[in-house]
């Protein structure tokens, strides 16, 4: 399917930032989207480029009765060549279809949506960021379209891509962060829709998030809904451990996001033949582990921060300090290692680095 390009005229296009230090994060959006639609019985049809505007929703749309709708997060780079590259983005994509396919939603082309943000970014390559530790976000979003009140998977689905610079995730950058043992309330449920990457799947974490920001905390550890026992993510990152020599993650068993960041570690720290397990953690033994001194580092992984390092962890009321409140050096090793890949910056052993300008 060829994608149809409409340019933005001089008109509607958009103030760029000059201070790429204040850019924050998710706040301000190129000047053009990618868009595809899609029927059942017809498929995807009409991919098109255009300049950046409202969607148009009829008020019964399905996506704001039943919250059928799934999304992804990914970067682009500016090399230190001078290249523009992304960063493992057909995993993304097949997350996303796997997350569809658990809402009863189409799976996209993967090769379409490719050529489209290619397309996309190359069109808008001046909003993409320069300075250290900024990027070009990138955000997929599949949403239901068709107007129909009754619990059933819409027939009809509107798939686009946004693009913004952004700046570092958290305002701490790679300063320690601390986190709070959520035991009140519960994220995910296996069986549930943990492990999909969808709106309902977030909004279930608002509010622990809330309260947890308002005691001074960055994060919430999640724990296991049905046992309150076994540590699984932090918000918006997976979680990994180093107890003794031994690095610790929680399994994939439907409850929480397959990252691809998290898997890009896990890929590094065997390859570098470290002792690293994805196995239920509880949270009993992280704290125990903590007050022996075996708790070497903590950090969470994600495509927005890459690698946040855990200073402090609180459970029930206690703080515990991890890496005496530092970054430790296995955190700072995995991000120098996967930052040096999506820059350009050493060789790509992987393969997960895709030039495309």
């Amino acid at each position: 399917m060829e994608v149809k390009i409409t340019p933005a005229k001089p008109g509607e296009l958009k103030e760029k930032p000059t201070d790429e230090s204040k850019l924050g994060f998710g706040d301000i959006l190129a000047d053009h989207l990618f868009l595809t639609d899609y029927e059942t019985g017809k498929g995807w049809f009409n991919a098109r480029i255009e300049p950046y505007g409202n969607l148009s929703l009829d008020p019964a749309a399905m996506i704001l009765h039943y919250g059928q709708e799934v999304f992804e997060g990914l970067k682009a780079y500016y090399g230190k060549d001078g290249g523009l590259y992304l960063f493992r983005a057909r995993e993304n994509f097949k997350r996303l279809n796997r997350s569809a396919v658990r809402l009863c939603m189409p799976e996209v082309d993967i090769d379409l949506v490719m050529e489209g943000l290619k397309q996309l970014i190359l069109l808008d390559r001046d909003w993409v960021p320069k300075s250290p530790g900024t990027s070009l976000y990138i955000r997929p979003t599949m949403l239901a379209t068709e107007p129909h009140l009754g619990v059933r998977p819409s027939n009809s689905y509107i798939f686009y891509i946004i693009i913004g610079p952004v700046g570092a995730y958290y305002k701490e950058g790679l300063n320690p962060v601390k986190i709070h043992v959520e035991d009140k309330y519960v994220r995910a449920v296996v069986g549930g829709i943990g492990d999909a990457k969808t709106c309902g799947n977030y909004a279930a974490s608002l509010l622990a998030a809330e309260e947890a920001k308002k005691k001074g905390f960055t994060q919430v550890l999640w724990l296991d809904a049905v046992e309150r026992k076994y540590v699984e993510e932090v918000g918006t990152m997976n979680m990994f451990f180093v107890i003794d020599e031994e690095i610790i993650t929680a399994p994939l068993t439907g409850s929480i996001l397959p990252g691809i960041t998290r898997d890009s570690v896990i890929h590094m720290v065997k390859d570098w033949g470290l002792k690293m397990s994805e196995r239920s953690l509880s949270i009993d033994d992280v704290i125990t582990a903590a007050k022996d001194g075996r708790l070497k580092e903590a950090f969470g992984t994600g495509t927005a921060a890459v690698i946040s390092p855990v200073g402090q962890i609180t459970y029930k009321g206690e703080d515990y300090i991890v890496a005496g409140g530092k970054m430790g050096d296995l955190s700072q090793k995995l991000y120098n290692e996967i930052v040096a890949i999506q820059y350009a910056e050493k060789e790509d052993p992987y393969g997960w680095r895709e030039r495309i300008g």
